[in-house]
């Protein structure tokens, strides 16, 4: 049985609006005929360069080789593409970490401002649109392809200080999107506040004679997804009652100012983050989402690696320190890791439509605000893309001669059907989309 209208639906059983993130994904309100696949786009953001002898392959093309950051990805080597030469070029006021983060999904200058970065000039909030955002606002626009949220931004140990290091994601000029790096916030902002916030009475609780009326009216099929959705839920709200019960230094739903550097559950946290990005796919509650680890800056203290020192400190420290480059390979392949573990769960996750795996319909971009720490360049940023969600020619790595960053985010638009001649600042689009992509 099909049905065209989710609100009749609801109606006409008297089911409760909180069954909305439920039931929008089932095969039976799928529109008559061939439909549009679903196509999806995650940035993901961890901070403060790489080190290139141990991050970028040496090889070009199919038969290239991954180096200890980007192994955890081994398993999706046919499905990664690594971007070297590929630079910021964006230039004007701010540092370059405040530039690296404010301008890399932007392409645009920041404004003039107060806030003052090293001895460079001080700046404001970015100029422009964020690409995610951008790309957000084209697929809401048509019926087909609109979603509840249309994007989510997601951190994971975000500062709770708003400033232009914290920041990479804009709806307009000095508009900055605050992403939500409480596992709690992000679920109640998916599926609604869980009951009792003492006992973590579970939001499944008071829905289960809506579903069951809605399992007495859809086909097998749509059963199935039902009883897996509900299941990925519940499991779901175990592990954040787990997390929280043993602090993770986050009050609910207030973030604990200064947690930042007492980030022991940083792998849970983001596990959790994760989860639920991978959750909100198969509701399709949206179709494009920001990650951002820690901030432009960050000071992460990896002890569940054995490494005591702050990512930022050790990124300043020379290259003839191998001890410091040895811990930044660490903090980079375990980044890296988090990527692996996102596209494997999207990997083992089927679309609802039974047309393949979420991954099929999803590009990741991993991507950085510097190429390294220890000089701050915005020369060959790190940009690995893993997914084919946007039909780029995968399992390779790719090397341009410094090209401009707003060209690829050009390509990212495109890959949707949204052609656009310039994105951020014109004078580093004239070339078009970033080439090689899709050949």
């Amino acid at each position: 049985m099909s049905y065209q209208s989710r609100r009749d639906f609801l109606r006409n059983l008297g089911l409760s609006a909180a069954m909305v993130p439920f039931v929008t994904n089932l095969p039976c309100f799928a529109a008559t005929g061939k439909s549009r696949r679903k196509q999806r786009l995650v940035i993901l953001f961890s901070p403060d360069g790489v080190v290139p002898s141990t991050f970028w392959p040496d090889a070009v093309g199919e038969s290239f080789t991954f180096k200890q950051s980007l192994s955890p990805l081994e398993p999706f080597k046919d499905k990664t593409l690594v971007l070297h030469g590929v630079s910021d070029r964006v230039r004007g006021d701010g540092d370059n970490h405040m530039r690296g983060i404010g301008c890399l999904l932007t392409g645009a200058e920041l404004f003039p401002g107060n806030v003052q970065g090293g001895s460079d000039t001080p700046a404001g909030w970015s100029s422009g649109i964020s690409i995610d955002q951008e790309i957000k606002n084209y697929l809401q626009s048509s019926p087909e392809t609109r979603t509840r949220f249309g994007s989510l931004e997601m951190g994971v140990m975000v500062p709770d200080h708003a400033d232009t290091w914290t920041r990479m994601s804009y709806s307009g000029p000095n508009k900055p999107i605050a992403p939500i790096d409480d596992p709690y916030q992000m679920f109640g902002k998916l599926y609604g506040q869980l009951k009792d916030q003492e006992a973590l009475k579970s939001v499944l609780d008071d829905l289960q004679s809506d579903i069951a009326k809605v399992k007495a009216h859809v086909g097998p099929a749509d059963r199935r997804i039902l009883d897996e959705h509900t299941s990925l839920v519940r499991d779901m709200e175990t592990e954040i009652r787990s997390v929280r019960t043993s602090d993770v230094g986050h009050a609910v739903p207030v973030i604990e100012p200064g947690v930042r550097m007492e980030n022991d559950k940083m792998p849970q946290i983001s596990k959790l983050q994760i989860d639920l990005l991978v959750s909100s796919f198969v509701a399709d509650s949206a179709r494009v989402a920001t990650f951002q680890f820690t901030n432009s800056v960050g000071q992460a203290r990896m002890t569940w690696l054995g490494i005591k020192d702050a990512q930022h400190d050790l990124s300043h420290e020379p290259d003839s320190n191998a001890a410091a480059q040895d811990k930044l390979t660490k903090i980079n392949e375990w980044y890296c890791s988090q990527v692996a573990y996102l596209a494997k769960r999207l990997a083992e996750t089927r679309e609802p439509d039974g047309s393949g795996t979420l991954l099929d319909n999803t590009l990741l971009v991993w991507t950085n605000e510097l190429g390294q720490g220890n000089t701050h360049t915005l020369d060959n940023i790190p940009f690995v893309l893993v997914g084919n969600g946007l039909d780029f020619k995968m399992g390779r790595s790719l090397k341009y001669s410094n090209v401009a960053h707003n060209r690829l985010l050009m390509s990212l638009a495109e890959g949707f059907g949204h052609r656009i001649s310039r994105f951020g600042n014109p004078d580093f689009c004239g070339a078009g989309p970033l080439s090689g992509l899709t050949a």
